[in-house]
C-alpha cells in the first residue's frame, strides 16, 4: 500500500510537516506535485496553514508560479461560462457544470488550487442536438472528425466528442449522462440531473448536489482507465468529503443512501477505501459498518488494493515500484471492460492498438526523411 509517508501526500494532509523536509525531499515533492497536477493545491494548503515560511525560497517560486496559473485559469473559467451561457440562451433546460469547474464556481475547498484542461457540462439528453447546434453556430467545432470516433462517442459513450472554440481554443466536454451508455456500472443520470442545484450567480447554471458531486467524482475516478491525474482526483474526493462532513454530521449516511438510489455503491466503496488507505481519511464506525456490506470478496479486494494503491501514486519514479506499470496496464483494461461489452471492447482496443502502431510508424518515417 502507498502510505501517507509519501512527502507530497503527507504535506497536503498535514502541511505543518513542511518544517521537517530537506531540500532533496522538497525537490521530490515538487516533481510529484507537478506530475499529479497538484502544485496549485500545494500552494493553497501550505499558504492557508501558516507554514509558508518553512518553504525554501527556490521551492516557493514553483508554488507561486503554479498559483498564478490557477488564478488565470479561474478567471478564464468565468469568462468561458458566460460565453457558453450566451450561446445557449435560447435552449431551455438545465445546464450543469461538472468536476473542477463546479468546485470553483461553488467556492468549494476542492476548487482552491484546482487546474483543469477543459470545461465539463451536463445537459438533458433530449436537448443534446439543440445544444450542439447552438454551440456550432457560436464557433465551437468537434475535435474528432474520424467516423469511428464519432460513432464511438455518439453510440456508446455518455458524451459527444469534445468541442473546441475556433478563436479561444477552449475545450468543452458535453455530457448527456454521467456513465457510458454501455457501462457495467450505470448511474441513474436522470435522477442526478433532476437533483442539481442552481448557482446564486445565475439560475440557468447548476451543479450537482453535494452527495451527487462526490458520487460523480468517485465514479469518474474508479471507472477510469488512465490515472495520470488519479492522485489529484483522489484529493478532490478528500476535499469534498471533508468539507461536506463539516457542514452536515449525517453526510456519510446520506451519501451511502444516495449511492444505493442511483446505482453507484461500488465506486463510493472504493472511494472511501482508498481515501482511508492512501490519505488516512477518518472513517466513523457507522460508515465503516455500512461500507463493509458493500465490499467485494476478499480475493477481488486484495487484487484491487494491489492495483489502485500503485495507480493512484504520482507518476514519478520516486513513487513507483516494479508492479506499478503492470498495475496501471491492468487498470487500463479494467476501465475499458467496465465501459463496454466484450464484443465492442475487442474491436475498440484492437483499433487503438493499430492506430498507435501506425502513428509510431509514421513518426519513424518522418524521422528518417528528416535525416
Amino acid at each position: 500500500m502507498i502510505p501517507i509517508k509519501l512527502p507530497l501526500c503527507m504535506l497536503l494532509v498535514t502541511p505543518a510537516r513542511a518544517a521537517d523536509l530537506s531540500l532533496r525531499q522538497w525537490e521530490i515533492v515538487i516533481v510529484q506535485a507537478r506530475k499529479s497536477k497538484l502544485l496549485g493545491l500545494l500552494h493553497h494548503v501550505v499558504s492557508r496553514s501558516g507554514h509558508a515560511h518553512h518553504v525554501p525560497e527556490r521551492v516557493w517560486l514553483h508554488l507561486a508560479s503554479a498559483a498564478q496559473l490557477v488564478a488565470e485559469q479561474h478567471l478564464s473559467l468565468g469568462h468561458e461560462i458566460r460565453q457558453i451561457l450566451n450561446a445557449l440562451k435560447s435552449v431551455e433546460g438545465r445546464i450543469v457544470v461538472l468536476k473542477g469547474g463546479a468546485y470553483v464556481l461553488r467556492g468549494l475547498e476542492a476548487g482552491h488550487g484546482r487546474t483543469f484542461s477543459d470545461i465539463d457540462i451536463l445537459v438533458p439528453r433530449e436537448k443534446l442536438g439543440e445544444v450542439e447546434a447552438r454551440l456550432m453556430v457560436d464557433g465551437w467545432v468537434s475535435q474528432h472528425r474520424d467516423a469511428y470516433d464519432q460513432r464511438y462517442y455518439r453510440q456508446w459513450m455518455h458524451e459527444i466528442p469534445p468541442m473546441s472554440h475556433i478563436r479561444r481554443g477552449t475545450t468543452l466536454d458535453i455530457h448527456h449522462a454521467l456513465t457510458p451508455l454501455t457501462s457495467r456500472i450505470l448511474a441513474d443520470s436522470s435522477a442526478m440531473l433532476a437533483a442539481a442545484e442552481p448557482l446564486a450567480s445565475d439560475s440557468r447554471l447548476m451543479t450537482l448536489s453535494p452527495q451527487d458531486m462526490v458520487l460523480h467524482s468517485a465514479t469518474h475516478l474508479f471507472l477510469e482507465s488512465e490515472f495520470h491525474s488519479g492522485l489529484r482526483d483522489l484529493f478532490d474526493l478528500y476535499s469534498l468529503v471533508t468539507e461536506f462532513r463539516s457542514r452536515d454530521a449525517r453526510f456519510d449516511q446520506k451519501l451511502l443512501a444516495r449511492a444505493a438510489e442511483v446505482g453507484l455503491t461500488r465506486p463510493i466503496f472504493l472511494a472511501f477505501r482508498y481515501l482511508q488507505r492512501i490519505l488516512s481519511l477518518d472513517i466513523p464506525i457507522t460508515t465503516a459498518s455500512e461500507l463493509q456490506r458493500l465490499a467485494p470478496n476478499p480475493l477481488h479486494l486484495k487484487v484491487l488494493d494491489t492495483l489502485f494503491t500503485r495507480a493512484l501514486s504520482p507518476h514519478h519514479e520516486s513513487a513507483m515500484d516494479a508492479l506499478t506499470p503492470v498495475s496501471r496496464f491492468l487498470l487500463y483494461l479494467r476501465g475499458h471492460w467496465l465501459r463496454m461489452p466484450a464484443h465492442l471492447l475487442v474491436v475498440h482496443l484492437s483499433r487503438k492498438a493499430v492506430m498507435k502502431l501506425k502513428k509510431k510508424t509514421d513518426n519513424e518515417d518522418e524521422s528518417e526523411t528528416a535525416r
